[in-house]
């Protein structure tokens, strides 16, 4: 069995110009780091990652350490890691960033990052294993997601054997679900070489900063705009005419809206 999130029903009503700039910024990133040899891209990992031992003990660093904690959110592992970060953003990035602004959003991901960062590194300030990717910054971005659009509806990919099929899942089920699996995997110490408590720290600090990141005419826990758990067939072709259309009919309203104003 396998779920995905893979859009949801909430248009915004501009363009998520720092999200597109992040998932840009990232792939590009990403690619360089493949262009190295294995020596040469594990050395760039340690030199630009976070290494707990270096912020919160006395292990030196090729950077100041606490830089360290801003270039570590632009670096990937692996396809899978930069992919599943970049779809999260992608989805959810783009409500946060209109609820604030460009300028804002951009420092709210960041302080969500440098949450996740400082929180993972706390638990083992010893170690000299170095923490990369944005999966931190974003967690910040779901917890926002989770206060202002509890019931915006998530379309799902649900996948079972040769059954495939799309499902509209309130924004707070698969978000409860996916801050829980974070939580259980820390408790069953899963570690994997994933940073949870990253993860757990960034998405609390989400929660808590939109409150002070949002327009102040924009409320909290929002209704949805679609009716939930209705189900349809899976297609790539349709998903993005559906994605194409969206567009088109925001931009044609922000167009008319822009000239009543006028």
């Amino acid at each position: 069995m396998f779920f995905f999130p893979i859009s949801d029903d909430n248009d915004s009503s501009s363009r998520p110009y720092v999200c597109y700039f992040i998932i840009t910024i990232c792939s590009f990133i990403f690619l360089w780091q493949n262009t190295l040899p294995i020596n040469l891209n594990q050395e760039a990992i340690y030199n630009f990652g976070v290494v707990p031992a270096a912020i919160l003990s006395d292990q030196p660093s090729y950077l100041n350490p606490y830089i360290t904690i801003f270039t570590s959110m632009f670096m990937h592992g692996g396809w899978m890691h930069l992919i599943g970060n970049m779809v999260f953003l992608w989805i959810f990035g783009d409500n946060i960033e209109d609820s604030m602004g460009h300028k804002k959003f951009l420092i709210f991901y960041l302080m969500c990052g440098v949450v996740a960062a400082l929180l993972q590194a706390s638990i083992d300030p010893e170690s000299n294993i170095p923490m990369i990717g944005a999966s931190g910054a974003i967690a910040g971005i779901l917890g926002a997601y989770l206060v202002l659009h509890p019931k915006a509806n998530v379309n799902v990919l649900f996948w079972l054997f040769i059954f495939i099929t799309v499902i509209k899942v309130p924004a707070f089920i698969v978000l409860s679900i996916w801050i829980i699996s974070q939580f259980f995997s820390v408790s069953m110490g899963n570690e994997g070489g994933i940073a949870y408590f990253a993860h757990i720290g960034g998405f609390i600090a989400g929660c808590f900063l939109i409150y002070f990141f949002k327009y102040s005419h924009i409320r909290l826990f929002q209704e949805g705009n679609s009716k939930s758990f209705e189900s349809s067939n899976f297609s790539i072709e349709g998903f993005f005419s559906q994605r194409r259309e969206r567009d088109f009919m925001q931009e044609f309203i922000d167009t008319a809206n822009k000239k009543d104003k006028n």
